[in-house]
């Protein structure tokens, strides 16, 4: 028996037990630790995908805990009335969590943390989410980086934190708070049909994720810089759903992967400045938290993108430009939750230079689809390639879908696998799609394929004039 009053582990995005501090500061204190996801307001807000995700992630996580000794204690309201209730029939005496670092969640928890406290409850936030946290990353002379490269070198050779193991044990208090049911929640509701076919392409948990980073650093790694680009073959680590909602923590891709590097693997260092680019995106955000709802840059406020959901728009949803690469990749994430990130940079330049039309009309279907979906993440890369973000890719690079084609598929594995059209045996991956996107789509597999829905030379040279005459009149 422990009589001592418990303490709370406030769960978000860490469902993880190695790597984390803030389990293990509550396990550290010798109390009774009781494990608390609240889903409150911005949970209820996710997107369609991200929130089917978050549920596998939480009844996966449960599971977890139940081997471990512990329990996932499942709540659902806002926060601090939610902690408040827990504190009141526990009598926990503390509560620990993990930083998040875009300004909604910055409010939420230091108003949680105020009240807690003056209420006498002892509440602690910890690290674990990001290698470096943003406030003790700063130019030379002082302030934001602004570019990537700077923040890279600057970083690269700082020390980062070890690597924790899970605990040995979670004490359990002798009696536990009531839990709601994952299932009472219905987090996949809104992906309707689609969510029995995404499910088959996640690897959910802690340990489906170190054995990704395993096989990725075992067989993968060595040709990461030459092949990462070319979305017909299986050449990249595939942990950016875990990362996601912290079933892995970027610690411990840093340290692994400093390891390859050191065994003089290459393409580790590659990797390693991807690990950092997501750095690079919290950094922004954390700065400049506009970057999420507004053009970061000032003079591209005004630029005339389209904020209207025309029917190419829609085409561009549905995977039905008429471009090879531009489809696949769309069926891909509308089919997997998930998008390889060359096809990325050429659905994104598609949207927002062929179609002119805005980049948060991307960004926002992005957050509704993809299971992988991050804030930071996901506003820098749609505004780095519609050229309106820091570091970005200059608007007059306009990426030429077929080209690129040509260039990172010659072999037409990739738009082999997700393309369904006028082929007497499609693969499952292409028919996967169709059994996902709603029926009011009205799509089938045995139609023709679509016909180009733009020009390419019209809608580049569309998007270019549009760019002159804003720098013209700025």
């Amino acid at each position: 028996m422990n009589s001592r009053p418990p303490v709370i582990w406030w769960i978000r995005r860490d469902l993880r037990l190695c790597d984390n501090p803030a389990l293990t500061a509550a396990v550290s204190s010798g109390a009774p630790v009781l494990p608390v996801y609240i889903l409150d307001d911005q949970d209820e807000a996710l997107g369609a995908a991200p929130k089917f995700r978050l549920g596998l992630g939480l009844e996966h996580f449960g599971q977890q805990l139940a081997k471990a000794g512990s329990r996932l204690i499942l709540r659902r309201g806002k926060s601090l009335e939610v902690l408040g209730e827990l504190i009141g029939e526990t009598g926990a005496g503390a509560v620990h969590w993990s930083h998040l670092y875009d300004q909604q969640a910055i409010a939420r928890d230091t108003d949680v943390k105020t009240q807690l406290k003056e209420q006498g409850v002892s509440a602690k936030s910890h690290g674990g989410r990001l290698l470096f946290e943003p406030w003790t990353v700063e130019t030379k002379t002082g302030g934001m980086y602004k570019v990537f490269t700077p923040f890279w070198k600057s970083v690269r050779v700082r020390d980062v934190d070890s690597l924790r193991p899970a605990p040995s044990e979670i004490p359990a208090p002798d009696t536990w708070p009531a839990s709601e049911k994952i299932s009472d929640w219905k987090m996949g509701a809104a992906m309707r049909r689609g969510a029995d076919v995404v499910a088959r392409y996640c690897r959910v948990g802690e340990a489906a994720a170190q054995d990704r980073l395993d096989e990725f650093l075992e067989d993968k790694v060595s040709a990461y810089k030459e092949c990462r680009d070319f979305p017909g073959e299986d050449a990249t680590s595939g942990l950016s759903e875990n990362l996601a909602w912290g079933e892995i923590s970027p610690h411990r891709l840093w340290h692994q992967g400093r390891a390859a590097m050191e065994q003089t693997s290459q393409g580790a260092e590659t990797f390693l400045k991807e690990v950092v680019w997501r750095e690079f995106a919290y950094h922004l955000m954390y700065y400049s938290p506009h970057i999420l709802t507004e053009s970061w840059r000032e003079e591209w406020q005004d630029f005339p993108w389209s904020q209207e959901v025309t029917p190419q728009v829609q085409a561009w949803q549905r995977g039905q430009t008429g471009y090879g690469f531009v489809d696949a990749a769309m069926r891909e994430l509308y089919a997997t939750g998930k998008m390889h990130n060359r096809a990325r940079m050429i659905v994104a330049s598609f949207l927002t230079k062929h179609l002119m039309a805005h980049w948060k009309i991307g960004m926002n279907w992005f957050a509704d689809t993809l299971v992988d979906w991050d804030p930071a993440s996901n506003a820098m890369g749609w505004q780095w390639v519609a050229g309106s973000g820091p570091d970005a890719s200059p608007f007059f690079r306009v990426f030429n879908p077929s080209g690129q084609l040509d260039k990172f598929d010659p072999s037409g594995d990739y738009t082999g696998r997700w393309i369904a059209e006028e082929k007497d045996s499609p693969p499952q991956t292409a028919l996967d799609f169709f059994d996902a996107a709603p029926r009011s789509w009205n799509l089938a597999p045995d139609r023709p394929r679509v016909e180009p829905i733009i020009s390419l030379q019209a809608g580049r040279d569309r998007a270019l004039t549009a760019y002159h005459d804003s720098r013209e009149n700025r």
